[in-house]
């Protein structure tokens, strides 16, 4: 639940009651502050409903009063022909009216339920294709491994990658998208050098699509000092962006803009990044020229070359935050130095390469 004092700044702020000092003040700290941005998205969509409500109850009180005020006359005027006549020259205005109300009433009512089914499906078809694809690799994997007990077929490998995800601290945790491991019964992790790890389901936000990992091998000891910091405010529209992910079996680089400061359907907890992106990106880390994480890669658009997605990095820091109480010390071994700016592009990747995985899921 809103504050009261946040919320009455919330409700002056979309009723254009801010004095203009005060306005932008609060629109900089929504630049800021995703969490606010959040809040006053979903106080304008609640607005909105209201609104609209309010009309339609209006309407209906409107049709209730002219049904009050003909009902009387219609019954003495339904005693004769000439009755109904006389009723009908007096009030054929009125009831044109009404029937128009009505008309357009059922019709807008009509058009408003389409209007909120089609961003529905039109999200569905548009943002879904990542997840259908890796789905159909999921299912791929799972036929690579019944085959494996048949001997008159060649030993394949034993399971298909599914995602990407890195390193957030040196302890051993890990963050992937949370529908790459979605279902899965166990899950490797694999970085480019060929080390493997298995871990274990520790912390899942399905609202952002995030999903934190543990490493649980004995042989673990640490990843190292990880040569990325988080970024904490919003990044700047037209930023230089990049990404490494598992695509395919090799480690590929992508790189390209920030696009949009929102994601799909203006979605605020997301950044829109002209990085064309493939089944098997999904959980893999954004970052910026100075070498700060600043997203974690969530899909793409349907039949929109290089409009993907990525969560905003403040999201998984306030996911760190809510962390059950046993895995808290993952808090105090987050990166606290930069050891990616200032240089090159070759040289960011050839350190930050060994803190992105390949998401091995098994079924």
């Amino acid at each position: 639940m809103l504050e009261y004092r946040a919320y009455n700044q919330i409700e002056s702020y979309l009723h254009g009651e801010m004095a203009a000092e005060e306005r932008a003040a609060f629109e900089a700290l929504l630049r800021t502050d995703a969490r606010l941005a959040e809040q006053v998205r979903e106080h304008r969509q609640l607005l909105h409903t209201m609104r609209s409500f309010g009309q339609r109850q209006a309407l209906r009180q409107q049709l209730n009063k002219i049904h009050a005020e003909m009902q009387p006359e219609t019954e003495t005027s339904a005693a004769t022909p000439a009755g109904w006549k006389g009723f009908w020259n007096r009030h054929a205005q009125t009831i044109a009216v009404a029937a128009s109300v009505s008309l357009l009433s059922v019709f807008g009512a009509q058009w408003s339920v389409q209007q909120l089914k089609a961003p529905v499906r039109q999200q569905t078809a548009r943002y879904v294709e990542l997840r259908r694809e890796v789905e159909r690799l999921k299912k791929a994997q799972t036929a690579i491994i019944n085959g494996i007990n048949d001997a008159s077929k060649p030993a394949p490998r034993p399971a298909a990658f599914s995602g990407t995800g890195f390193a957030i601290s040196a302890n051993g945790y890990v963050v992937t998208s949370s529908h790459v491991v979605e279902g899965a019964d166990s899950v490797l992790i694999e970085n480019e050098a060929g080390e493997k790890f298995k871990v274990t389901e520790v912390y899942r936000d399905q609202i952002h699509d995030l999903l934190i990992l543990k490493v649980t091998d004995p042989a673990f000891e640490t990843f190292g000092n990880l040569p990325y910091t988080f970024k904490t405010q919003e990044s700047d529209l037209g930023e230089k962006v990049y990404t490494l992910g598992y695509p395919r079996e090799d480690i590929v680089f992508g790189e390209g803009s920030l696009s949009s400061s929102t994601g799909f359907e203006g979605d605020t907890t997301a950044y829109q990044i002209s990085i064309p992106l493939n089944p098997g990106n999904s959980g893999g880390p954004l970052l910026d020229d100075k070498g700060n994480l600043i997203g974690v890669i969530s899909g793409k658009q349907a039949g929109q070359e290089g409009a993907s997605f990525a969560i905003k990095s403040v999201y998984l820091l306030q996911m760190i935050s809510e962390l059950p109480v046993e895995d808290a010390p993952v808090t105090a071994a987050l990166p606290k130095n930069n050891a990616l700016s200032g240089q090159s592009r070759p040289q960011q990747l050839k350190k930050l390469k060994d803190y992105v995985f390949v998401v091995k899921v098994y079924n």
